[in-house]
């Protein structure tokens, strides 16, 4: 349902897209003998990687047994991101699954472009090994990937083709994407390396390409998005983009940047919402997204929130929420305050439901202290603490290991400020 091809800057003066060649590491794993293999060392373990290699190039090619070696250690790890159906189905490089986005990331993106541009083919820029193409197609929109590296290009080819042979046609094209002519383009999706010899790249100019590269390209092409680090700071965001940040499970993964031309696609206008039920871009916005659920929230420009006494409950906002800047949104929704106004908490009197924070009913308050600590946990006979810590220098392993705590109950403790005062608050999760 698809195919490679090899394709220059300018693809009127270049001649036609021809096939790349299978690479010669991953053909041998496509072959009867390479898929076997890896189907043996499904769930093979890693510590015995020595006594298996030796056994098994008794009968097969040493080459081959390294290369699905290595393959079946990358799809051991690829189940964190794409649970253990697709993973044990795709393959990857390194580089490639350290790059790519979480499945269910993937597949809430590729909704979003779904309702932007429901007939629109995507060009997907520095494709990597597939994840975003696979879950563009599974949405049913055609997709163009984008990528450099030979055997990058012919993995994301043979994933989209497993995971989705079903979806419209996909074309995987080896090029430089700084000279990749995107003219024409429907939409654009632009997923930059931000990683590099020594590890992340904080600053958004060295990423690869540059995000205003990046940006610029989106806003020729009318629609689209570039996927960013969610630690990128808000005055680099342009105004004419949403930047929507996106957590699963409680963990910040991501950020995003949407682009939409002024009356550019249909089902736009109005800014109500597109096809799926997703919520229309509105540029100059900020929202947090938290998965599974895909509760979404959304800014409204509201001023920081007061602080107040600590109630008897606290909440603690997802971390896409806070690195969105909308904790005063989830304030106002609560009809509650902050506990310092350098602190992500926010105190209540009364409980209230809310899928962008998590509660805890607090039962006690006290300054900082071990000794009190110490005592208070062993009166209460609290063996499992759960230490929490916003604006404290304090490592949670260090103080558990200096509790020495005994015990059948459990307990939280939130190692904090209130109004500038350090302070312990001890507490458990809100039923």
């Amino acid at each position: 349902m698809g195919r490679v091809t090899d394709r220059a800057s300018s693809p009127a003066a270049s001649p036609p897209p021809v096939p790349a060649p299978a690479t010669p590491l991953l053909a041998p794993l496509l072959s009867a003998e390479g898929q076997a293999l890896l189907a043996e060392l499904r769930d093979h373990d890693p510590a015995q990687e020595l006594a298996l290699a030796t056994r098994l190039r008794r009968d097969h090619p040493a080459e081959l047994v390294s290369a699905a070696l290595a393959q079946a250690r990358l799809r051991q790890r690829g189940v964190a991101k794409f649970g253990a159906e697709d993973a044990y189905r795709m393959y990857f490089t390194p580089h490639g699954i350290e790059q790519a986005t979480r499945g269910s990331v993937a597949a809430h993106r590729a909704a979003r472009f779904r309702a932007l541009a429901p007939d629109a083919r995507v060009t997907d820029l520095c494709c990597g090994i597939g994840g975003d193409a696979i879950e563009l197609a599974r949405a049913g929109l055609a997709v163009t990937a984008v990528d450099l590296d030979p055997l990058t290009c012919e993995i994301a080819l043979t994933n989209v083709r497993a995971l989705a042979p079903d979806g419209p046609p996909v074309t995987v094209t080896r090029a430089d994407v700084l000279e990749y002519d995107t003219t024409g383009a429907d939409a654009l999706f632009i997923d930059p390396a931000r990683r590099g010899g020594r590890g992340r790249i904080f600053d958004p100019e060295a990423y690869s390409p540059p995000l205003s590269w990046a940006v610029d390209a989106v806003r020729r092409a009318g629609a689209g998005a570039v996927k960013i680090a969610p630690g990128i700071p808000h005055e680099l965001i342009p105004d004419d983009f949403e930047a929507e940040w996106i957590s699963d499970g409680g963990d910040v993964k991501e950020a995003v940047l949407w682009h939409r031309r002024e009356g550019g696609h249909e089902g736009e206008g109005g800014g109500g919402r597109g096809d799926g039920g997703q919520e229309i871009i509105v540029p100059g916005t900020r929202r947090a997204t938290l998965l599974p659920s895909g509760a979404t929230l959304t800014g409204r420009g509201l001023p920081d929130p007061p602080v107040r006494p600590v109630g008897r409950f606290l909440y603690e906002p997802d971390g896409a929420v806070i690195r969105a800047h909308l904790v005063a949104e989830v304030a106002e929704d609560l009809d509650g305050g902050l506990l310092d106004e350098t602190i992500a908490y926010i105190t209540t009197d009364e409980a209230r439901p809310t899928p962008f924070a998590t509660a805890y009913e607090i039962t006690d308050q006290l300054p900082f202290g071990l000794k009190k600590l110490k005592a208070l946990l062993r009166e209460r006979e609290v063996g499992v603490l759960t230490v929490k810590k916003r604006g404290s220098a304090v490592e949670p392993e260090e103080l558990r290991r200096r509790l020495k705590l005994k015990g059948p109950h459990a307990s939280t403790v939130f190692l904090t400020r209130v109004a500038g005062a350090p302070t312990m608050l001890i507490g458990h999760p809100a039923e």
